[in-house]
C-alpha cells in the first residue's frame, strides 16, 4: 500500500577527515609563532629568598638582569658565580655589560633603566655589595632585588 519502503535503520555518514591535516598544521604553525622561547640559558641556580612585601615591576623591557648563585654544573664548584646574559662573568665585567646594554636602548629610556639582581638565597652580602659598587661606577643607581612571595600561614 505504501509507495516507499523503509529498509533497515538509518546510519550516520562517515566523518570526512580530509581537512584534518590542514587544521593540525595550522595549529602547529600558530603555536610555533606565538610561543616565546627562553631568553637566557641559566648556568647558575637561583633559589630566590622569601619576602613578605613584593611588588611587580611594570615594564620588563627596562630591566638589566644580573644573576648570582652557585653554578648548576657541580664541576665548577659551589662558590657563588655571576652570570651576565648567557655567560659567567666577574665583578669587573659588570660595568662593560651595563654600558653595552644601555647602548642597545634608546637614549630617552636609559634614565629609567633598572638593574634586577636575582641572587640565590645562599649568596653572601659581600658579593652583592661588590656588585652594587660596580653599578655605582656606571651610574646604574636603580636596583631591584628579585624575591619570591612568602606563603601566608
Amino acid at each position: 500500500m505504501s509507495k516507499f519502503k523503509k529498509d533497515g535503520g538509518r546510519t550516520t555518514p562517515a566523518i570526512n577527515t580530509s581537512a584534518l591535516p590542514d587544521i593540525v598544521f595550522m595549529l602547529l604553525f600558530f603555536f610555533m609563532v606565538a610561543t616565546k622561547m627562553r631568553d637566557r640559558e641559566m648556568k647558575i641556580r637561583t633559589k630566590l629568598p622569601q619576602a613578605t612585601e613584593v611588588e611587580k615591576l611594570e615594564k620588563k623591557s627596562r630591566l638589566h638582569y644580573i644573576f648570582v648563585g652557585p653554578p648548576l654544573d657541580e664541576t665548577l664548584g659551589t662558590s657563588p658565580r655571576i652570570q651576565l646574559a648567557d655567560a659567567f662573568a666577574t665583578v669587573d665585567d659588570i660595568q662593560t655589560y651595563i654600558t653595552m646594554e644601555n647602548a642597545k636602548k634608546d637614549e630617552a629610556e636609559i634614565p629609567y633603566m633598572t638593574t634586577s639582581l636575582k641572587a640565590d638565597e645562599t649568596v653572601k652580602m659581600g658579593v652583592v655589595s661588590d656588585i652594587k659598587q660596580e653599578l655605582r661606577k656606571v651610574n646604574a643607581l636603580k636596583l631591584s632585588y628579585t624575591a619570591a612571595k612568602a606563603a601566608k600561614d
